[in-house]
């Protein structure tokens, strides 16, 4: 199990940035995702990373694969150097807003 190689500070961390539910997430996926004549099936969104992040936010500590700590570490990577080390909301230009959502962080909400 990969439970003891995730440590708390990364378990914590990575779901005090995701601050967007997995339905949330998929919802944003799909419409971000969507063309403006059609919009892809929901398998289909081109988000890899975020769709990981739906994934991780459905599973339990103890199931979580050495790809799903990965892609949570990246995710708290990206953040935090997109964001900076401020807590507190802040708007962005769209497309800045728009890519820390595609890993399920809505820099407009707080932490």
């Amino acid at each position: 199990m990969a439970e003891s190689r995730v440590s708390d500070e990364l378990w914590n961390e990575f779901h005090q940035l995701v601050n967007m539910t997995s339905r949330e997430l998929e919802e944003w996926l799909r419409t971000d995702s969507a063309g403006e004549v059609t919009e892809p099936a929901p398998e289909d969104t081109g988000h890899e990373l975020g769709e990981h992040v739906v994934h991780i936010l459905g599973k339990r500590r103890s199931d979580l694969t050495d790809d799903d700590i990965a892609a949570m570490e990246r995710v708290v990577r990206r953040v935090r150097s997109q964001r900076g080390e401020t807590p507190e909301p802040k708007a962005g230009d769209t497309h800045w807003r728009h890519n820390l959502m595609s890993v399920g962080h809505d820099p407009l909400r707080s932490l």
